[in-house]
C-alpha cells in the first residue's frame, strides 16, 4: 500500500506491507544524509530530557537568534515551523496566494498548499531534453505578460537545486527572476531545502535586496532529522511576522529546536557530510551507468534523477526492488515527468552497491 501524501520515506507503510521491521528496509526512497545527524544533536536531544516537562518554547528564540548569528540577519526575519512543509502550508492563506507558478517537475506540497487554500497553480514544466533545467527565462517571460487580470502571478515557486532532479541555476540567474517577480509584485518562494550541499547558489546572501522573496530551509536532508520535523523560513521582518500569526502555537517541539541548534553550529559534521556526498554520489553514478540503458541527470543533490530503459516502467521496478526490501521513489506520476522516471538517494557505499547490483539483476 502506497502512502497517501505520495511521497517517499514511508518506511512504515512499506513494513506493514512487508510483514518485516522497518529497520530492515534500505530506503532510497528519501534522501538524507546517510552519515545521520550530528552527534551533538543525538547529544543534545539525550541531555534535553529535562524540557519535556514544560511547554516548548512558542518563539523558538535560541534557535532564531542561532541562525539570524550566522546569516547576519534579525531574528525576526525567521520563522521556524515543524518542518517546512508546515510553512509551505501556511504561505498561501498568510500572503494572500490565489494564483501560484510552480516551476516543474518539483515537489508536490506546492500545488496542494495553494489548492488547499482555494488558488489555483499554473505548472511551468522544465524539458527533458534540457536535462529538466528549470525554465527561469520562461518564468520571467510569463511574469512580464501576466501583470494584470486573471492571469496575474501572486506567487512563483522554486525549488534550488531542484527536487526530484537534482538542478540548480547560476545564482545570477535565480536573482533576476526574483527582480523581475518584485517588479511584478509577486511574491517568489524559493525553496533551498537542500542547498547546503551547493551554499554558494544560495540567494539567502542578497535576501535584503527583496521585500518579496521568501526563503525555505529545512533540517530534514542534509541534517538528518526528519523524525523530529523541524525547518525555517527566512524573509523581511513585515512578511514574516504574516507567515508567524497564521501559524498554531507550540508547533515545533523541545527537542527538535536543542537538535537544530546543536546541528547547525556543528561545522565539523558538516564538511564531512559535504565531502562523503560528493564521493558517494560520484561512486553511485559510476555504478548507475554502468547499467545498460539506464539515464542519469545531472544533481546536484543528495539523490540522482534516473530514468529506465523504455522496455521499463518505473512501478514495476519499485514494486520488484521493494519486495527486496529496497525502496525508491517511483517518480512516474510527478507533473512533468514520465512513466520511466525514479529518484534514488545516495546512502552508504556498501547500501549503493546493493542497490545498483539488484538494478543491474533486474534491468539485464
Amino acid at each position: 500500500m502506497k502512502s497517501v501524501n505520495g511521497h517517499g520515506g514511508n518506511v512504515y507503510a512499506a513494513a506493514r506491507e512487508l510483514r518485516r521491521p522497518a529497520g530492515t528496509l534500505l530506503d532510497f526512497s528519501a534522501s538524507i544524509n546517510p552519515l545521520g545527524p550530528s552527534p551533538k544533536a543525538l547529544r543534545a536531544i539525550a541531555n534535553g530530557r529535562s524540557a519535556l516537562s514544560h511547554y516548548p518554547d512558542p518563539d523558538c528564540w535560541n534557535l532564531r537568534r542561532c541562525l539570524a548569528l550566522r546569516w547576519k540577519l534579525s531574528p525576526d526575519q525567521i520563522v521556524v515551523g515543524n518542518g517546512s512543509t508546515e510553512l509551505i502550508h501556511l504561505l498561501p492563506r498568510s500572503l494572500a496566494i490565489r494564483h501560484a507558478l510552480v516551476i516543474a517537475p518539483t515537489f508536490s506540497e506546492y500545488t496542494r498548499a495553494v489548492e488547499r487554500a482555494g488558488g489555483r497553480v499554473t505548472l511551468l514544466p522544465a524539458k527533458r531534453r534540457e536535462d529538466y533545467r528549470p525554465p527561469l527565462e520562461h518564468a520571467v517571460q510569463w511574469l512580464r505578460s501576466n501583470r494584470t487580470g486573471r492571469k496575474k502571478i501572486d506567487a512563483i515557486f522554486l525549488c534550488h537545486p531542484n527536487s526530484p532532479t537534482g538542478q540548480i541555476c547560476h545564482v545570477n540567474e535565480v536573482q533576476e527572476l526574483v527582480q523581475e517577480a518584485e517588479r511584478a509584485g509577486t511574491w517568489t518562494i524559493l525553496d533551498e531545502t537542500f542547498i547546503e550541499y551547493c551554499e554558494k547558489r544560495s540567494l539567502l546572501p542578497r535576501l535584503s535586496r527583496f521585500s518579496r522573496l521568501i526563503i525555505l530551509r529545512s533540517f530534514t536532508k542534509f541534517y538528518a532529522l526528519p523524525g523530529l520535523r523541524i525547518g525555517y523560513l527566512v524573509a523581511s521582518e513585515r512578511a514574516a511576522r504574516r507567515v508567524r500569526v497564521c501559524q498554531p502555537p507550540w508547533s515545533v517541539n523541545a527537542l527538535a529546536q536543542v537538535a537544530a541548534v546543536a546541528s547547525f553550529k556543528d561545522q565539523r559534521h558538516a564538511r564531512r557530510s559535504l565531502l562523503y556526498m560528493e564521493q558517494e554520489r560520484d561512486h553511485l553514478r559510476r555504478r548507475l551507468d554502468a547499467v545498460p540503458g539506464l539515464t542519469l541527470f545531472p544533481s546536484q543533490g543528495n539523490f540522482l534523477l534516473v530514468e529506465l530503459p523504455r522496455a521499463h516502467r518505473a512501478s514495476q521496478i519499485a514494486t520488484a526492488l521493494r519486495r527486496q526490501g529496497v525502496l525508491i521513489r517511483d517518480c512516474s506520476s510527478v507533473p512533468g515527468l514520465n512513466h520511466r522516471t525514479v529518484r534514488i538517494a545516495v546512502r552508504t557505499r556498501r547500501e549503493n552497491n546493493r542497490l545498483a547490483d539488484a538494478l543491474s539483476t533486474l534491468l539485464t
